[in-house]
């Protein structure tokens, strides 16, 4: 990505915004890394890992035959959950923490750290670092999801495993000072484990028991385990998914592409193939809210005054490196 890009004009409905140049950020992809010659590593299984994800998706499963039996606002209860846990994910730990794609008020900073606290994907500290890493490495030995090795690890298997040295390395030199100066982040960060009890577990199972009657255990399964599960497993989709399949009219040079499935399960991360391109946009593509419920939740805290200076590339950029480096595919509205 040229300095060119890195620097162009965004535009926002309040005003012009100027994006970091590629100096200042850490979510640009770094050229001049190399990955170390000779052998690598052995891989070291964590058994624990395996054996939590294991019966996690078992209860979810199990959770899946329950779901006729449970009452119709348990339903729109465990909807309301997986929507609330993403946001705090695709814009909260993603679009507002790894890119610093916008600027939050301190309540909608709470709000996106309480929600992503549902989403129990790591504390948002860890996860912003790691993304970043993601993408200054990103499909090298210092990737912590490289799709390079597989369907299976960038989508759960990474996890499965310790880190690669090299991911580990990378991670401690980012300048993360914007982290460490946010008390929410900061905070979250110190009491996850009781947040994760309290958020991801604890209140979408007593809620239903407690305002229509539905039982615990029902509770636990379905807008517990189940909806814990298929947010997991969208978040993963991008890391894995959308590295392998669809096509790329914005730049060949790089893996992630655009994919329909992705964006919809994702609520609006499956654009992948602009993100990579243009990390420090807001709406995560050139479409805006078009099948982008993250960039349609952004807009709306901009119009309430929660949020501000989001950060846009202009059209003549895109459709300049789109030329330059795309495919030539059609650039179209569904991902």
């Amino acid at each position: 990505m040229t300095d060119t890009e890195i620097e162009g004009p965004g535009r926002h409905r309040n005003g012009d915004v100027l994006a970091e140049s590629a100096t200042k950020r850490d979510d640009v992809f770094d050229e001049t890394y190399k990955e170390k010659e000779g052998p690598k590593p052995s891989m070291r299984i964590v058994w624990k890992n395996i054996i939590l994800m294991t019966l996690l998706h078992i209860g979810a499963v199990y959770g899946i035959s329950l779901v006729p039996s449970a009452h119709v606002l348990t339903w729109a209860w465990s909807v309301f959950c997986f929507l609330t846990s993403a946001l705090g994910v695709t814009a909260g730990a993603h679009r507002l923490w790894s890119h610093r794609s916008y600027k939050a008020s301190l309540p909608l900073r709470i709000f996106l750290a309480t929600a992503n606290s549902m989403a129990f994907q790591n504390d948002i500290f860890e996860w912003a670092r790691d993304h970043r890493v993601h993408h200054k490495f990103s499909e090298t030995d210092a990737d912590p999801h490289n799709a390079v090795r597989g369907f299976f690890f960038a989508h759960i298997g990474w996890l499965l495993v310790r880190k690669h040295p090299d991911v580990i390395e990378k991670g401690k030199k980012l300048e993360l000072s914007d982290l460490k100066a946010d008390k929410v982040v900061m905070f979250q960060r110190k009491y996850y484990k009781m947040s994760v009890v309290l958020m991801c577990f604890s209140i979408p199972m007593f809620v239903p028991w407690c305002l229509w009657g539905e039982s615990l255990w029902l509770g636990y399964f379905v807008p517990g385990l189940l909806r814990y599960t298929l947010v997991l497993n969208a978040t993963w989709l991008v890391n894995s998914a959308a590295h392998m399949w669809g096509n790329r009219p914005y730049d060949t040079n790089i893996n992630p592409r655009e994919n329909k499935f992705v964006t919809l399960s994702a609520i609006g991360e499956g654009f992948h193939n602009y993100h990579h391109t243009f990390p420090y946009d807001y709406a995560s593509s050139e479409f805006g809210c078009r099948l982008n419920l993250t960039t349609c939740f952004i807009d709306l805290m901009c119009f309430l005054g929660l949020a501000k200076d989001c950060k846009r590339v202009s059209p003549e950029i895109v459709l300049s490196r789109a030329q330059r480096t795309g495919d030539g595919s059609t650039r179209n509205r569904s991902g």
